[in-house]
């Protein structure tokens, strides 16, 4: 935690490195006394991530194509393409497969 001269607003210091009970304004003699322990956490929120390929309204609305599951080795499976990196990098394929549901990307 950062603690400042109330006189002038610089920041204040640790004064002596083995038992700190003091800190100290290095440009006017301000010294504030320690007598318990300080201690500040602050946690920042998170913002709340939308889960956009859990929802199965998603998946009714897609094409299907010719792509073999990994799972259960059915021939269709629904695709649909996501921009998930920068604009340079090539779009991810999501595929779910049409008969039992499994979801895999490339």
């Amino acid at each position: 935690m950062l603690l400042f001269c109330a006189k002038c607003g610089t920041r204040l210091t640790l004064e002596g490195r083995d038992v700190c009970h003091v800190m100290a304004c290095q440009t006017c003699p301000y010294v504030f006394r320690v007598t318990r322990s300080i201690v500040n956490r602050k946690y920042p929120k998170l913002k709340e991530v939308d889960e956009v390929l859990s929802d199965s309204a998603v998946w009714q609305t897609v094409d299907s194509t010719d792509e073999k599951c990994p799972k259960c080795e059915h021939t269709r499976a629904y695709f649909m393409q996501l921009q998930t990196r920068s604009a340079d990098e090539p779009m991810t394929t999501f595929y779910r497969c049409c008969s039992c549901g499994h979801r895999w990307k490339e």
